[in-house]
């Protein structure tokens, strides 16, 4: 049964249109000629996949930052936060989560908080593992107060075939770690900007998973890890 569970997960609302879609035009290829309905069959299973939203196991204690989105680790490194949000004229750490195709693109919470802002800024639709896409790309920014009352912001980000950025969360929202908040269409980007004094605890090139693995730690005073292929 759990590797059952392992198989099939639950599909996100947002993907239902789209597989609904997907399969309607299956059955038209189908009538149009069999070779043509079978990959319509091979893309509805993909489109089901792509929407697919598994249940995370996310770790809970004050000052943890959670990965809002599964991808790689594609930078870390200092930059100003968007200027939507008003958080100031200085650099902070800024860890960029690149998700392709392949990957979940429910996001969630990365810590307990309130959001004190949500801003949404249209632009490009460059390819999302590109440093200039944080700031010419069209994005939607949240910023919020941890309950620890640290100042952070995380940025939904569209990419080169993303055309639709999904947020739920409004100012003043009380959330919690790794609930689900939105997500981003096919193929798009995740930055993180921590508050001063917190260190990254991943490195450049590492796996992350959205609502489980630990970004940094707001009440650590651990140095910056660095890592090494094996």
């Amino acid at each position: 049964m759990d590797a059952l569970k392992d198989v099939i997960v639950p599909i996100n609302r947002e993907g239902h249109r789209f597989i609904a879609i997907f399969a309607v035009a299956t059955i038209i290829l189908f009538w149009i000629a069999d070779p043509l309905g079978w990959l319509g069959v091979l893309l509805t299973c993909w489109c089901v996949y792509f929407f697919r939203d598994p249940e995370r196991v996310t770790p809970i204690r004050d000052g943890l930052i959670i990965s809002p989105a599964d991808g790689v680790v594609q930078a870390i490194e200092m930059a100003m936060p968007p200027e939507e949000l008003s958080m100031g004229d200085e650099p902070r750490q800024r860890i960029a989560i690149f998700m392709n195709v392949f990957n979940v693109h429910v996001n969630r919470i990365p810590i307990d908080g309130e959001i004190t802002a949500v801003a949404y800024r249209p632009g490009k639709f460059l390819n999302a593992s590109l440093d200039k896409a944080s700031t010419d790309n069209e994005r939607q920014a949240i910023r919020m107060t941890t309950s620890l009352g640290q100042d952070i912001a995380f940025v939904q980000i569209a990419g080169l075939v993303a055309r639709r950025i999904v947020c739920g969360l409004y100012e003043g929202q009380r959330v919690r770690a790794g609930a689900r908040f939105g997500m981003i269409r096919f193929g798009s980007r995740v930055d993180v900007y921590l508050d001063a004094g917190m260190a990254p605890l991943v490195a450049v090139g590492q796996i992350a998973v959205a609502g489980e693995t630990v970004l940094a730690d707001g009440e650590s005073d651990e140095a910056r890890r660095r890592g090494g292929v094996r």
